[in-house]
């Protein structure tokens, strides 16, 4: 079993406890990794159709929800691995809408979108399967909130959990 155990309220900003609370117990570099099966299939089972496919006018395409969901892993990866290696540092907030706007998401293919992504949770899951114990309790902060490493790969795992009942809901024709 990981030495990551599930943080505690006090260890990440309240806005994440959802996310989190949708995480199974259990060891959570294998919850990562066995999320990479089940979201690439769920995303390879997607016509190429309703790759570009809004529920709503203001709402993002697949590819771009795909895209954000790329950014967001490899954001909270980057803020685990910088707090790790140094305890009290301080990061940037991340403007979810701004990144997706400069990004080319909505131009590649769903395929290609879903390469990199495997590419990106493949890393994140060794980041965290290789961390030396006691890095999950080193804190920092992010967008003005106290965090623990620990807590970065339950919202990570949850974010995207998240992501795929919202895909299968409003992107799925079946639903």
């Amino acid at each position: 079993m990981t030495h990551l155990r599930r943080p505690d309220p006090s260890e990440h900003a309240e806005y994440y406890a959802g996310y989190i609370a949708g995480v199974p117990d259990g060891d959570i570099v294998i919850t990562l990794r066995d999320q990479l099966g089940e979201t690439v299939e769920l995303l390879r089972s997607i016509p190429e159709d309703r790759e570009t496919y809004r529920y709503a006018e203001d709402k993002w395409t697949l590819r771009e929800v795909v895209g954000h969901l790329i950014d967001t892993e490899r954001m909270f990866a980057y803020r685990a691995l910088a707090m790790a290696r140094e305890d009290d540092v301080d990061m940037p907030g991340m403007d979810q809408d701004a990144w997706s706007a400069n990004s080319n998401a909505g131009e590649r293919a769903l395929s290609d979108l879903l390469d990199e992504w495997i590419a990106v949770r493949h890393a994140t899951v060794h980041l965290f399967a290789t961390l030396p114990a006691g890095a999950g309790d080193r804190k920092g902060r992010a967008s003005g909130f106290d965090f623990t490493v620990r807590s970065f790969p339950w919202i990570i795992a949850g974010h995207e959990a998240w992501h795929r009942r919202l895909i299968r809901r409003d992107y799925m024709e079946d639903g």
